[in-house]
Protein backbone atom coordinates (compact mmCIF):
# COMPACT_ATOMS: atom_id res chain seq x y z
CA UNK A 1 0.00 0.00 0.00
CA UNK A 2 1.18 3.66 -0.80
CA UNK A 3 1.77 6.17 0.77
CA UNK A 4 -1.05 8.85 1.62
CA UNK A 5 -0.13 12.97 1.34
CA UNK A 6 -1.90 15.47 2.93
CA UNK A 7 -3.77 17.89 0.27
CA UNK A 8 -3.48 20.98 3.05
CA UNK A 9 0.33 23.22 2.94
CA UNK A 10 2.30 22.28 5.89
CA UNK A 11 5.13 25.10 6.98
CA UNK A 12 8.16 24.67 9.00
CA UNK A 13 10.40 27.37 10.89
CA UNK A 14 14.14 26.30 10.83
CA UNK A 15 16.59 28.13 13.28
CA UNK A 16 20.10 29.63 12.54
CA UNK A 17 23.25 27.78 13.74
CA UNK A 18 26.35 28.02 14.42
CA UNK A 19 28.86 24.77 14.89
CA UNK A 20 32.18 24.37 16.35
CA UNK A 21 31.98 26.96 19.01
CA UNK A 22 35.74 27.36 19.12
CA UNK A 23 36.55 23.66 20.15
CA UNK A 24 34.34 21.72 19.98
CA UNK A 25 35.49 20.64 15.79
CA UNK A 26 32.45 19.41 13.88
CA UNK A 27 30.78 18.05 17.00
CA UNK A 28 29.58 21.35 18.89
CA UNK A 29 26.54 22.96 17.83
CA UNK A 30 23.68 25.86 18.99
CA UNK A 31 20.28 26.89 17.45
CA UNK A 32 19.57 30.86 17.55
CA UNK A 33 16.29 33.26 17.18
CA UNK A 34 17.09 33.96 13.47
CA UNK A 35 14.70 31.42 10.84
CA UNK A 36 13.60 30.61 7.63
CA UNK A 37 9.87 30.19 7.09
CA UNK A 38 9.13 27.16 4.65
CA UNK A 39 6.13 26.08 3.09
CA UNK A 40 5.28 23.12 0.95
CA UNK A 41 2.18 21.27 -0.79
CA UNK A 42 1.43 18.61 -2.91
CA UNK A 43 1.15 19.25 -6.39
CA UNK A 44 0.08 17.17 -9.61
CA UNK A 45 3.47 17.35 -11.22
CA UNK A 46 6.01 19.48 -11.33
CA UNK A 47 8.46 21.07 -8.51
CA UNK A 48 8.72 24.32 -7.93
CA UNK A 49 10.35 26.85 -5.51
CA UNK A 50 9.84 30.50 -4.67
CA UNK A 51 12.35 32.22 -2.79
CA UNK A 52 11.75 35.84 -0.79
CA UNK A 53 14.63 37.27 1.32
CA UNK A 54 18.11 35.53 1.61
CA UNK A 55 19.24 34.14 -1.84
CA UNK A 56 15.88 35.40 -3.94
CA UNK A 57 17.20 35.12 -7.48
CA UNK A 58 20.48 33.32 -7.21
CA UNK A 59 19.04 29.98 -5.97
CA UNK A 60 17.26 27.17 -7.91
CA UNK A 61 13.64 27.38 -8.39
CA UNK A 62 12.97 23.56 -9.40
CA UNK A 63 13.74 19.88 -7.97
CA UNK A 64 17.58 20.87 -8.05
CA UNK A 65 16.81 23.27 -4.95
CA UNK A 66 18.28 22.03 -1.74
CA UNK A 67 15.09 22.43 0.17
CA UNK A 68 13.15 19.90 -2.72
CA UNK A 69 16.52 17.85 -2.87
CA UNK A 70 16.18 16.88 0.87
CA UNK A 71 12.36 16.42 0.61
CA UNK A 72 12.70 13.78 -2.07
CA UNK A 73 15.36 11.75 -0.35
CA UNK A 74 13.21 11.81 2.38
CA UNK A 75 10.21 10.65 0.47
CA UNK A 76 12.47 7.93 -0.87
CA UNK A 77 13.48 6.83 2.69
CA UNK A 78 9.38 6.81 3.34
CA UNK A 79 9.02 4.70 0.21
CA UNK A 80 7.53 6.86 -2.09
CA UNK A 81 7.60 10.26 -4.09
CA UNK A 82 4.54 12.93 -4.45
CA UNK A 83 3.58 13.86 -8.09
CA UNK A 84 5.07 17.09 -8.02
CA UNK A 85 5.71 19.94 -4.77
CA UNK A 86 5.10 23.62 -4.57
CA UNK A 87 7.67 25.40 -2.30
CA UNK A 88 7.70 28.96 -0.77
CA UNK A 89 10.92 30.07 1.08
CA UNK A 90 10.98 33.25 3.05
CA UNK A 91 14.91 33.14 4.23
CA UNK A 92 16.52 35.78 6.82
CA UNK A 93 19.82 33.26 7.60
CA UNK A 94 22.52 34.92 5.74
CA UNK A 95 23.45 32.34 2.81
CA UNK A 96 27.51 31.34 3.07
CA UNK A 97 28.13 32.77 6.43
CA UNK A 98 28.62 30.41 8.50
CA UNK A 99 25.12 30.27 10.13
CA UNK A 100 23.57 26.84 8.78
CA UNK A 101 21.71 28.13 6.04
CA UNK A 102 22.51 24.46 4.20
CA UNK A 103 21.45 22.63 7.53
CA UNK A 104 18.45 25.18 7.56
CA UNK A 105 17.22 24.18 3.88
CA UNK A 106 18.26 20.40 4.54
CA UNK A 107 16.18 20.58 7.99
CA UNK A 108 13.12 22.32 7.05
CA UNK A 109 13.06 19.58 3.69
CA UNK A 110 13.17 16.69 6.11
CA UNK A 111 10.53 17.82 7.97
CA UNK A 112 7.91 19.24 5.09
CA UNK A 113 8.55 16.04 3.70
CA UNK A 114 7.14 14.56 7.30
CA UNK A 115 4.91 16.62 7.64
CA UNK A 116 3.12 16.14 4.40
CA UNK A 117 2.63 12.32 4.68
CA UNK A 118 -0.62 10.99 6.78
CA UNK A 119 1.04 9.29 9.87
CA UNK A 120 5.14 10.13 8.72
CA UNK A 121 6.08 10.81 11.94
CA UNK A 122 4.85 7.44 13.20
CA UNK A 123 6.71 5.92 9.64
CA UNK A 124 9.72 7.91 9.65
CA UNK A 125 10.76 9.49 13.32
CA UNK A 126 13.16 11.92 14.80
CA UNK A 127 16.20 10.04 15.13
CA UNK A 128 16.22 8.72 11.00
CA UNK A 129 15.53 12.07 10.01
CA UNK A 130 18.82 13.53 11.96
CA UNK A 131 20.18 10.79 10.03
CA UNK A 132 18.82 11.75 6.47
CA UNK A 133 20.04 15.18 7.24
CA UNK A 134 23.33 14.24 8.28
CA UNK A 135 23.84 12.43 5.59
CA UNK A 136 22.54 15.22 2.86
CA UNK A 137 24.49 17.71 4.78
CA UNK A 138 28.17 15.84 5.39
CA UNK A 139 28.35 16.45 8.75
CA UNK A 140 25.83 16.50 11.51
CA UNK A 141 27.17 19.76 13.53
CA UNK A 142 24.62 22.16 12.42
CA UNK A 143 21.74 19.69 11.22
CA UNK A 144 21.63 18.54 14.80
CA UNK A 145 21.05 21.84 16.76
CA UNK A 146 18.95 23.02 13.59
CA UNK A 147 16.25 19.72 13.95
CA UNK A 148 16.34 19.58 17.96
CA UNK A 149 17.21 23.27 19.02
CA UNK A 150 18.99 24.32 21.80
CA UNK A 151 23.01 23.19 22.79
CA UNK A 152 23.78 19.76 21.00
CA UNK A 153 26.82 17.50 20.95
CA UNK A 154 26.66 15.53 17.69
CA UNK A 155 28.68 12.01 16.37
CA UNK A 156 28.17 10.07 13.53
CA UNK A 157 28.53 6.08 13.91
CA UNK A 158 28.35 3.55 10.97
CA UNK A 159 24.51 3.61 11.23
CA UNK A 160 25.12 7.40 10.88
CA UNK A 161 24.29 10.93 12.78
CA UNK A 162 23.57 10.88 16.09
CA UNK A 163 23.13 13.73 18.65
CA UNK A 164 21.94 14.91 22.40
CA UNK A 165 20.58 17.91 23.01
CA UNK A 166 21.22 19.84 25.91
CA UNK A 167 19.82 22.98 27.90
CA UNK A 168 22.21 26.12 27.43
CA UNK A 169 22.28 28.34 30.37
CA UNK A 170 20.35 31.69 30.91
CA UNK A 171 24.08 33.54 31.04
CA UNK A 172 24.54 32.53 27.05
CA UNK A 173 24.45 35.38 25.35
CA UNK A 174 24.69 35.21 21.70
CA UNK A 175 25.42 37.88 19.62
CA UNK A 176 26.68 37.34 15.55
CA UNK A 177 28.68 39.67 13.76
CA UNK A 178 28.14 39.19 9.77
CA UNK A 179 29.99 40.64 7.20
CA UNK A 180 28.98 41.09 3.68
CA UNK A 181 31.42 38.87 1.68
CA UNK A 182 30.58 35.25 1.99
CA UNK A 183 32.49 32.16 2.94
CA UNK A 184 32.54 28.71 1.64
CA UNK A 185 32.68 25.31 3.99
CA UNK A 186 34.73 23.94 0.87
CA UNK A 187 37.57 26.08 0.80
CA UNK A 188 37.71 26.84 5.18
CA UNK A 189 38.24 23.10 5.69
CA UNK A 190 40.69 23.33 2.56
CA UNK A 191 43.10 25.08 4.84
CA UNK A 192 43.06 22.66 7.75
CA UNK A 193 45.93 20.51 8.03
CA UNK A 194 46.11 16.52 7.68
CA UNK A 195 47.78 16.52 10.94
CA UNK A 196 47.87 18.43 14.11
CA UNK A 197 50.23 18.46 17.26
CA UNK A 198 49.25 16.26 19.90
CA UNK A 199 49.34 18.64 22.38
CA UNK A 200 46.61 20.78 20.41
CA UNK A 201 44.60 17.65 20.27
CA UNK A 202 44.61 17.08 23.65
CA UNK A 203 44.29 21.13 24.76
CA UNK A 204 41.13 20.86 22.55
CA UNK A 205 39.65 17.67 24.49
CA UNK A 206 39.94 19.72 27.46
CA UNK A 207 38.73 22.71 25.94
CA UNK A 208 35.43 21.05 24.42
CA UNK A 209 34.90 19.53 27.72
CA UNK A 210 34.91 22.81 29.77
CA UNK A 211 32.92 24.41 27.09
CA UNK A 212 29.86 21.56 27.64
CA UNK A 213 30.16 22.43 31.43
CA UNK A 214 30.54 26.44 30.82
CA UNK A 215 27.62 26.67 28.43
CA UNK A 216 25.08 24.72 30.58
CA UNK A 217 26.08 25.05 34.28
CA UNK A 218 28.60 27.93 34.28
CA UNK A 219 28.85 30.81 31.72
CA UNK A 220 31.36 32.92 33.94
CA UNK A 221 33.96 30.21 31.99
CA UNK A 222 32.29 30.71 28.78
CA UNK A 223 36.21 32.50 27.90
CA UNK A 224 38.30 29.93 28.29
CA UNK A 225 36.46 27.40 27.26
CA UNK A 226 36.25 29.25 23.74
CA UNK A 227 39.62 28.64 23.33
CA UNK A 228 41.16 26.86 19.82
CA UNK A 229 44.09 25.29 18.14
CA UNK A 230 42.50 23.16 16.18
CA UNK A 231 41.12 25.10 13.05
CA UNK A 232 40.60 29.09 13.62
CA UNK A 233 44.04 29.18 12.97
CA UNK A 234 44.60 27.42 10.18
CA UNK A 235 41.61 29.50 8.50
CA UNK A 236 42.69 32.97 9.76
CA UNK A 237 44.00 33.55 6.54
CA UNK A 238 41.56 33.36 4.52
CA UNK A 239 39.26 35.61 6.61
CA UNK A 240 41.64 38.01 7.95
CA UNK A 241 38.92 40.60 9.13
CA UNK A 242 37.22 37.41 10.89
CA UNK A 243 40.50 36.53 12.55
CA UNK A 244 41.00 40.14 14.01
CA UNK A 245 37.18 40.63 14.30
CA UNK A 246 38.00 37.57 17.09
CA UNK A 247 40.98 38.70 18.47
CA UNK A 248 39.45 42.04 19.72
CA UNK A 249 36.55 41.05 20.79
CA UNK A 250 38.23 38.99 22.74
CA UNK A 251 40.93 41.16 24.34
CA UNK A 252 37.48 43.16 25.30
CA UNK A 253 37.12 40.13 27.31
CA UNK A 254 34.17 38.79 25.05
CA UNK A 255 33.92 35.10 24.57
CA UNK A 256 33.95 35.20 20.58
CA UNK A 257 34.87 32.10 18.06
CA UNK A 258 34.29 31.90 14.01
CA UNK A 259 31.19 30.95 13.81
CA UNK A 260 31.05 27.40 11.87
CA UNK A 261 33.18 28.13 8.99
CA UNK A 262 32.50 31.62 8.74
CA UNK A 263 32.90 34.45 7.60
CA UNK A 264 30.56 35.46 10.77
CA UNK A 265 31.95 35.82 14.37
CA UNK A 266 29.79 34.76 17.22
CA UNK A 267 30.28 35.81 20.67
CA UNK A 268 28.78 33.51 23.58
CA UNK A 269 29.13 36.48 26.31
CA UNK A 270 27.77 40.07 26.62
CA UNK A 271 29.73 42.11 24.02
CA UNK A 272 30.46 45.80 25.53
CA UNK A 273 28.15 48.81 24.92
CA UNK A 274 30.87 50.64 23.47
CA UNK A 275 32.75 48.17 21.35
CA UNK A 276 33.13 49.22 17.72
CA UNK A 277 33.03 45.86 15.12
CA UNK A 278 33.36 48.58 12.32
CA UNK A 279 30.89 49.73 9.06
CA UNK A 280 31.32 46.11 7.50
CA UNK A 281 29.98 44.42 10.15
CA UNK A 282 26.28 43.85 10.73
CA UNK A 283 25.46 42.87 14.79
CA UNK A 284 22.74 41.35 15.75
CA UNK A 285 21.80 40.10 19.04
CA UNK A 286 19.87 37.08 19.47
CA UNK A 287 18.84 34.38 21.68
CA UNK A 288 19.07 30.24 21.54
CA UNK A 289 16.47 29.02 19.96
CA UNK A 290 15.28 25.90 22.28
CA UNK A 291 12.64 24.12 19.98
CA UNK A 292 14.51 23.53 16.95
CA UNK A 293 12.78 23.27 13.61
CA UNK A 294 9.00 24.10 14.19
CA UNK A 295 6.25 22.21 12.15
CA UNK A 296 2.58 23.53 11.58
CA UNK A 297 -0.38 21.50 9.40
CA UNK A 298 -0.12 18.31 8.06
CA UNK A 299 0.51 15.02 10.07
CA UNK A 300 3.39 16.50 11.89
CA UNK A 301 2.69 18.88 14.89
CA UNK A 302 6.00 20.49 17.06
CA UNK A 303 4.56 19.08 20.04
CA UNK A 304 4.21 15.90 19.61
CA UNK A 305 8.41 15.03 18.73
CA UNK A 306 9.55 12.51 20.75
CA UNK A 307 13.25 12.27 22.08
CA UNK A 308 15.82 12.23 19.36
CA UNK A 309 18.72 9.99 19.03
CA UNK A 310 20.66 9.60 22.66
CA UNK A 311 18.10 11.46 24.17
CA UNK A 312 17.49 14.67 25.43
CA UNK A 313 19.21 16.14 28.47
CA UNK A 314 18.25 19.39 30.52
Amino acid sequence: MGLSFVTEPVSVSTPATSANLGPGFDALGLALTLYDDLTARVTDGEFSVTVTGQGAGELPTGADHLVIRSMLATFDELGQRPPGLAVECVNRIPQARGLGSSSAAIVGGVQLARGLVRGGLELLDDAAALRIAGRLEGHPDNVAPCLLGGFTIAWTEETGSRAVRLSPADGVRPTVFVPAERGYTATARAALPAEVPHADAAFNTGRGALLVHALTRDPSLLFPATEDRLHQGYRAAGMPESAALVAALRAAGVAAVISGAGPTVLALSEVPADFAAGAQWRGEVLGVDDAGARVKGGMVEHAERGPVAAGRTS
